[in-house]
């Protein structure tokens, strides 16, 4: 496949892709509850208690809780189910995948000088995923909506594009093939020109006027009822190494640094068939193909304490610093159409076979506070409490003073949202058994709430000690709401699919003592 680099065009593409696709941004911002199965069980409720490598990744200084040097690796079974409502028509997809999602190491060493007060000191290491990208869901429906101010059909993403534009500027030259005339338009001109080459080479507009200085447009569909068939298929995730120092002064109060390497794959295919029976359409059938593929590297530290209160009860504070992203980003399109011709239905494809590799931008996700407390009954159980808040609205690309991130960071400063998130975990030991529970919400990081809605979820899981080895095993699930249009408009309102998400997990922990 040939590979498109517009690095003439930066700015103008990239002000189509980011102004309508800011949720690919937040994606770089969120994180799930991933790790050991003992802090899946407890929700991830871990921030005042430490002794355990995910709850490092969560507070640095919990790497000291450790009595002794540890290490442990964790697997899960991921699932995930979505069923979606597209006009009053359900459909379900799910899958699941095993996957390895943690692995690291904490050691510790101890302070012989008895004059000295600092009791022990922790060197660290864990890997762990921090969120799964794999998804998919299909939308089917009658679209019958009758809303003047509401565009049903995928024509007027196509006009939308070609509207203002020169002819001349968006279709191809009598000597150009169809890959040629969408390389050297998105060369010139940008991904707002492409799509309108595609709309205007499928058949699905056609000029006011043939001539080459002609702006106006007209659609090749006439307005009525339209079925859609839409299909998302998404894989990938995003991990962090963490490496970890930490000490532990009077045996009362732990403090602890993490430093972190992000890094984050996705790849996304969408394909949108429409079709119509509405009088006067010239263009029956559009089928529409979108490829996006994303990779990001970052850096953050941590910065945690722990300090005991008394000797039962325990409280946490850490600050995450922002993350400071690389993004690389491909895309690649089709379009294909069945027009209504005198001698019966034809077909066009229109496959350009281009990549296009777009500019390296800069994205800061937002920092991030975490309180907690937690209450240890000797030593038969805990209950423990987590409150962080994470103002989404901060995320930005970099650098601020370009006229460009300088929009787009308005966009999402008027999109996003101050978000909390609560997290409720409990631990009691029957001899060498342990029961566990948790319970989490966190509230949507959109400000209207709909586009993403806010995410309940609990989790439960049982720990057998053998002395220097543990295992243990979990379930958690949450579940939230999302809205997501089957195409972007810059103007007009687009049809979209309600999806309700469940994430069900099942992770086992083998960890010892080293």
């Amino acid at each position: 496949m040939k590979k498109l680099n517009l690095l003439f065009i930066g700015i103008l593409s990239m002000s189509t892709v980011y102004a309508q696709e800011i949720s690919d941004v937040l994606r770089y911002s969120q994180s799930e509850i991933h790790g050991t199965a003992r802090f899946r069980a407890m929700s991830g409720a871990f921030g005042a208690l430490g002794g355990d490598l995910s709850a490092v990744s969560l507070n640095p200084a919990g790497s000291v809780v450790f009595n002794q040097s540890h290490a442990a690796i964790t697997g899960s079974v991921v699932g995930t189910d979505n069923t979606t409502e597209y006009f009053n028509n359900y459909t379900n997809s799910n899958e699941s995948k095993f996957q390895i999602n943690q692995g690291g190491a904490a050691f510790i060493f101890r302070n012989n000088d008895r004059s000295s007060e600092w009791s022990k000191f922790a060197l660290s290491f864990n890997y762990e995923r921090t969120n799964n990208h794999n998804s998919s869901w299909t939308a089917r429906g009658l679209n019958d909506t009758q809303d003047p101010d509401f565009s049903n059909s995928v024509a007027s993403y196509f006009f939308d594009y070609a509207d203002g534009k020169r002819l001349v500027d968006i279709s191809a030259l009598p000597d150009e093939t169809i890959s040629q005339a969408y390389r050297n338009i998105g060369d010139e001109f940008g991904f707002a020109h492409q799509q309108g080459f595609l709309g205007y080479e499928s058949y699905i507009l056609d000029p006011e006027f043939d001539d080459d200085e002609n702006t106006a447009y007209f659609s090749n569909v006439e307005p009525g009822n339209f079925n859609h068939n839409y299909t998302y298929i998404a894989s990938g995730y995003s991990s962090k190494m963490s490496f970890n120092l930490a000490t532990q002064y009077k045996n009362v109060l732990s403090l602890g640094l993490n430093l972190n390497s992000h890094f984050m794959r996705y790849d996304r295919a969408t394909i949108l068939l429409e079709d119509n029976n509405n009088v006067g359409s010239y263009v029956n059938s559009i089928d529409f193909r979108n490829n996006l593929t994303s990779r990001a590297a970052g850096f953050s530290f941590q910065l945690g304490a722990i300090v005991k209160l008394t000797p039962e009860l325990r409280a946490g504070l850490t600050y995450d610093s922002p993350t400071w992203y690389s993004v690389d980003e491909e895309t690649s399109q089709s379009v294909s159409t069945v027009r209504d011709e005198v001698n019966g239905p034809e077909s066009i494809l229109i496959a350009p076979g281009i990549l296009n590799v777009y500019p390296r931008y800069n994205l800061q996700s937002p920092s991030r506070f975490t309180g907690s407390l937690a209450y240890v009954f000797a030593k038969r159980g805990i209950l423990s409490f987590n409150y962080s808040n994470t103002n989404y609205s901060k995320t930005k690309l970099t650098p601020t003073y370009d006229p460009f991130f300088a929009d787009q960071n308005d966009i999402m400063s008027n999109t996003f949202t101050n978000a909390s998130t609560y997290r409720i975990g409990a631990e009691y030991k029957i001899k060498q058994i342990s029961l566990r529970g948790g319970y989490r919400f966190e509230e949507s990081p959109y400000l209207n709430q709909t586009t993403v809605g806010d995410l309940t979820g609990y989790s439960f899981g049982i720990g057998f000690n053998f002395g220097n080895f543990r295992l243990d095993l979990a379930y958690d699930r949450a579940e939230r709401d999302s809205q997501n249009n089957l195409y972007n408009l810059n103007f007009g309102t687009a049809p979209s699919a309600n999806v309700n998400t469940e994430n069900q997990n099942f992770t086992f922990t083998l960890a010892f003592n080293i």
